[in-house]
């Protein structure tokens, strides 16, 4: 039998209606809501003959272990994500745009981070697997649906995986608060990985020596940093809008 994760919330459920509704094995909806983002959602899992359960609000909450899944919680079958990193690079069409976090274990940052990387159209995430969060009900509901469009990889040694990105020719760029160069200054049209780390304690000292070269992102106003899925946006955006200047 597949393994089975709990979705929670309107994006993430509706994400999931949209792109694989046959993985949903069961729709729990809160019984006394018949606005029309819920009457919208009930008709598409009809639509899809997903097996609907009205139930209170309390059932709810135990089903999700807590109270924010705004009266919509889905039982859904695992979406298998690609094998491998190296397997899934070696499927790729067009130059990779990469995101990789080291250190993001807050699952709120790494839901915002996979959406951040799906509008993006970046081709996967990666995080090392001792210092990272790893994907779960909250996440899911933060991304959004990116959780199931966007390839999640951990890998057991940073450092190793970057060394074997760059002998593919892909660039990778560090982000530091104290790295001379601008994010505006760099060059981002080609194969890219943007490493960012944990808000604070940024990267470790080994991941940022394996970086080809460190940027900063310039702050005009009286805070020091930004959070690291706007700082995720920000740094892929321009990359995206590199890219477009250059295929113009």
């Amino acid at each position: 039998m597949s393994k089975s994760t709990i979705l929670f919330g309107f994006h993430a459920v509706r994400s999931r209606l949209r792109g694989a509704a046959d993985t949903i094995q069961t729709l729990y909806v809160e019984s006394f809501r018949k606005d029309k983002r819920m009457l919208d959602l009930l008709k598409m899992a009809k639509d899809a003959k997903i097996n609907v359960h009205e139930v209170d609000s309390v059932r709810l909450d135990r089903i999700c272990g807590h109270t924010r899944h705004q009266g919509v919680v889905a039982q859904a079958a695992v979406v298998l994500q690609p094998r491998s990193l190296d397997d899934y690079l070696d499927t790729l069409q067009v130059p990779p745009l990469l995101l990789i976090l080291d250190g993001i274990t807050d699952p709120h940052n790494l839901g915002a981070c996979l959406r951040v990387a799906d509008g993006a159209g970046a081709q996967a995430v990666i995080a090392p697997k001792d210092r990272s969060c790893g994907i779960n009900a909250t996440v899911a509901k933060v991304a959004s649906g990116a959780v199931d469009s966007t390839p999640y990889f951990t890998v057991t040694n940073l450092a190793r995986t970057i060394s074997e990105l760059q002998e593919r020719n892909i660039w990778v760029v560090g982000t530091s608060d104290d790295a001379e160069q601008s994010l505006h200054e760099a060059q981002l049209q080609g194969p890219l990985a943007i490493v960012l780390g944990a808000e604070g304690q940024g990267m470790r000292r080994l991941t940022r020596e394996r970086c080809d070269e460190l940027i900063h992102i310039p702050m005009y106003g009286s805070v020091e940093s930004l959070n690291v899925s706007v700082a995720a946006g920000v740094c892929l955006y321009e990359a995206v809008r590199q890219r477009t200047v250059v295929s113009l």
